[in-house]
């Protein structure tokens, strides 16, 4: 081999190296401050009827290339920021296989990130009301059980028994310190409402019922089963305060199981469920539950649009305090300071 070809030979390898040594580091991963998880989305990201998140991505992502994750329903967007968010699917097998590929894959770091469950759910009459924005206290899986028909067991006793070898995978307290901060930011969040709304809240006599969108906390309750009626209302309370947490007051799809897999693959603490109620999980007294579960055109719920917009509005401001004080956030939650 001439010296010409081995110097060129050499040269190529060189180039070749630098060029990979160049991918490596262009490759480098993400760091995420912020994970958004929703659930669904309607339509498109923008422009059309807005379902969990067009508003998160209205926000964050409008000009963010999306990033493909294998294992994902769907992609991953970024911004400049280190917030993050990406629609999972609806429920707890969905969500939470599309959660495990996006913190296993590589394109991510996702190990001091905080993140936020969001989405619209149920709550019963008694605690709820529409277009209230609530954070957990408490996620509680609804299944993991037994359950039998009323008129197997005894007239009036619980047709629910918790099964053993679950306990912890069942039942996750929410960092109180996080809700906490998450409360001193937001419960002051300005919300909207609907003349629908208000007209359809009418209809239950509840107090909490008739009230305006506010912020709140509680348990929320994870099951795949739309339930409805007062009875299996009933049995969501008893099942909470079977395992020590505060009172039900969001029934949703998925926040038990994505709490589940982040918990394994990195801890718990800097986990945040935040959802907005969209129909009480039964009927008014003049209706029977499954006249609620199947409504006559326009007897449905009103409020949709206004309670998506919410959960957004209030959940935007916690992330925009951690991103902007990131700092202060990045090793841990960090101490309330004093009033």
């Amino acid at each position: 081999m001439s010296l010409f070809s081995r110097c060129r030979g050499a040269a190529l390898s060189a180039l070749l190296l630098f060029g990979l040594t160049g991918s490596l580091q262009a490759a480098e991963p993400i760091k995420v401050k912020v994970f958004v998880g929703s659930m669904f989305e309607i339509g498109k990201n923008t422009g059309d009827r807005a379902g969990e998140f067009q508003h998160w991505y209205e926000r964050y992502w409008q000009t963010a290339e999306p990033i493909t994750v294998k294992g994902a329903l769907n992609p991953v967007y970024c911004n400049a920021d280190g917030v993050c968010g990406s629609v999972l699917g609806m429920g707890k097998v969905s969500s939470s296989a599309s959660m495990q590929a996006i913190l296993l894959n590589p394109q991510l770091d996702l190990s001091q990130a905080y993140f936020l469950v969001t989405g619209v759910a149920g709550t019963p009459p008694a605690r709820g009301t529409i277009g209230e924005v609530n954070w957990a206290t408490w996620v509680v899986d609804y299944d993991l059980g037994h359950r039998w028909a009323p008129e197997e067991g005894k007239p009036g006793e619980p047709t629910f028994m918790p099964r053993k070898g679950y306990e912890a995978v069942r039942l996750f307290p929410m960092n109180p310190a996080l809700v906490s901060w998450a409360m001193r930011l937001t419960a002051d969040t300005p919300l909207k409402d609907s003349d629908s709304a208000r007209a359809y809240r009418k209809r239950y006599p509840q107090e909490a019922a008739q009230r305006a969108p506010f912020v709140g906390t509680g348990t929320h309750m994870t099951g795949d089963t739309f339930f409805h009626g007062p009875g299996m209302s009933a049995q969501a309370q008893y099942i909470a305060k079977l395992y020590g947490a505060d009172d039900y007051v969001i029934t949703e799809m998925e926040a038990a199981a994505i709490t589940l897999v982040i918990k394994r693959l990195q801890g718990s603490d800097r986990v945040m469920s935040l959802r907005g109620a969209v129909n009480f999980d039964q009927g008014n007294p003049n209706e029977t539950t499954l006249q609620h579960l199947d409504p006559k055109p326009g007897e449905t719920a009103g409020g949709f649009a206004e309670t998506v917009e919410n959960v957004e509005l209030v959940g935007s401001r916690m992330v925009d305090h951690i991103v902007g004080h990131w700092d202060q956030w990045k090793d841990g939650v960090p101490a309330l300071p004093a009033q």
